[in-house]
């Protein structure tokens, strides 16, 4: 099997956010594939459930051997062993990994859906991809991120929480 490009979304609004970015980074490389490219940490207001501490996202692009329904398995196993359960669409949570992209590809099952379909509406995850990945283009809409940021209706804030030191 050939290896396979994915996009990872990441988010945090629980404990020490910086700690499980991190945390979930590391587990990443280890049981889905090496991280290839990784965006800043950005600051967003949570999206859905307003009244909730902000949070911390970033996106990953990892090449993987693993079909996309196994990433999703290690996706959600990352999580449980974070200590995520899950109780409330969009409420607070320690770690969030969402599957955006693998390869160009379109997959419609009843547990996963990819492209992931908030992408082009939601700042927070589109933000990091144009910054890893400006000109990829989203397999569905035919446009790429600079592009779709351009026209995302997201006025929720995001803003840039740190840079990732990348030069070791």
């Amino acid at each position: 099997m050939d290896s396979a490009t994915v996009f990872i979304g990441l988010g945090s609004n629980q404990g020490n956010r910086e700690a499980n970015l991190s945390y979930a980074v590391e587990q990443i490389g280890f049981l889905i594939g090496p991280i290839v490219k990784q965006s800043s940490v950005y600051k967003t207001m949570p999206w859905g459930i307003p009244d909730q501490p902000d949070f911390l996202n970033q996106v990953v692009c990892a090449h993987t051997l693993l079909s996309a329904e196994l990433c999703l398995n290690q996706l959600a196993s990352i999580e449980r062993k974070s200590g995520r359960v899950r109780t409330e669409k969009w409420g607070p949570r320690i770690i969030d990994l969402d599957l955006l992209y693998y390869n160009e590809q379109l997959i419609n099952l009843p547990d996963l859906i990819v492209p992931h379909p908030g992408i082009a509406n939601r700042k927070f995850v589109l933000i990091p991809l144009t910054e890893i990945a400006p000109e990829f283009i989203h397999p569905v809409l035919k446009k790429n991120h600079l592009q779709l940021i351009e026209e995302c209706p997201d006025q929720l804030a995001v803003t840039l929480a740190y840079k990732l030191d990348t030069s070791t």
